[in-house]
């Protein structure tokens, strides 16, 4: 893998992940851009301890352009984009319209590949591979930065999502702060730690799973399940079989077989509801364990990094053919979920629809 990182014409950072070591890129930004304003603030609910990010300037940010204007494809000619290259394999930049910035954090965008008519499942494994590569390159170097506390990578694929761009593109957040949801399992692991006598809710938990109905692939180094409470309609875990922190402690064996699991685990949610039917919307989203506070002394309740464990859930809202699973006032209001699908259903669907 070749990394080049370069500036965009407004100051951000553009960075080429090639999976080539003699591709040169010194392709120049020309549009006439003036220097990125971010208004974000975090506030914090003194009532439920999480905290909101009020970012206003994203109001003006891009919005299902046309094919021929996508911001996310290469540069060709007159028009002009993110991009200045008129190829490339895979390439990160820091988003114009970012929900954390500075002192807030930092965002970035991920573009899986050139090809704007293709998606994450239509990669080869080499190609999957260099994403998997640029993953853990920007965990590496935002883990770094005094603003960022817990690096988040994830894909939301599909309109009914939200996205409002097109292009197969994932993104990256840095929060200031470990996310309610890691504190969640933080707190979890840290009781039944306690309660156990020092063992790992993670560990017992992938045990206890891979011996039940609910597992969807295994692999030599990886494996796919949903969750006994799955919460959506259908939801995959995945999780290296030798538990690690974050992406950065991968082995090489891991890293070579997850580009084949994960995959055929997309490719398989795109048959899940048969055929005719449009590309199911997704969010595919990596928990890391958070930088900072629990490489601090004696960590968290006495839990320390190396006892969370690396997983990348895949769910989506779609429940049955043309319906959507919402978040409606149980979910909304009080966060408890409703599934109408069972997780053991769920997981006989997707072992069903094998990809060829």
């Amino acid at each position: 893998m070749k990394k080049t990182s370069t500036r965009l014409a407004d100051g951000r950072e553009l960075i080429y992940f090639d999976s080539r070591d003699d591709v040169v890129r010194d392709a120049v930004d020309r549009r006439p851009l003036d220097p990125v304003a971010s208004s974000t603030q975090i506030r914090r609910d003194p009532l439920l301890g999480d905290a909101v990010a009020v970012a206003s300037h994203r109001q003006a940010r891009t919005y299902h352009p046309p094919a021929d204007e996508c911001p996310l494809c290469p540069s060709e000619g007159d028009r002009l984009s993110e991009i200045p290259d008129s190829s490339y394999d895979v390439a990160v930049f820091e988003n114009r319209f970012p929900s954390l910035a500075g002192d807030a954090g930092r965002c970035e965008v991920v573009c899986f590949t050139s090809d704007h008519e293709a998606s994450f499942a239509d990669l080869t494994e080499e190609q999957a591979g260099l994403v998997l590569e640029a993953w853990t390159d920007r965990t590496a170097e935002m883990a770094q930065l005094p603003s960022v506390e817990q690096v988040f990578c994830f894909e939301n694929r599909g309109a009914e999502i939200g996205v409002t761009l097109g292009h197969p593109h994932g993104q990256i957040y840095g929060y200031p702060f470990t996310t309610p949801r890691t504190a969640l399992m933080l707190r979890s692991l840290a009781e039944y730690k306690e309660r156990t006598g020092g063992r790992n809710l993670f560990d017992d938990v992938l045990a206890e799973e891979r011996t039940g109905e609910r597992v969807v692939i295994e692999g030599d180094h990886w494996v796919a399940f949903v969750p006994y409470a799955a919460h959506w309609p259908y939801e995959v875990h995945l999780y290296p079989k030798r538990r690690v922190p974050d992406l950065l402690a991968l082995d090489d064996a891991a890293r070579t077989e997850f580009p084949q699991v994960y995959l055929e685990l997309l490719r398989r949610f795109d048959r899940i509801f048969g055929a005719g039917e449009p590309p199911t919307p997704y969010i595919s989203a990596w928990h890391q364990a958070p930088f900072g506070t629990l490489d601090a002394c004696g960590g968290i309740d006495g839990v320390r990094r190396h006892d969370f464990a690396l997983h990348l859930e895949l769910f989506t809202i779609r429940r049955t053919s043309g319906k959507l699973k919402f978040l409606a006032g149980s979910e909304s209001g009080m966060s408890v979920f409703i599934n109408d699908v069972p997780p053991e259903t769920a997981a006989q669907r997707l072992r069903e629809v094998a990809s060829s």
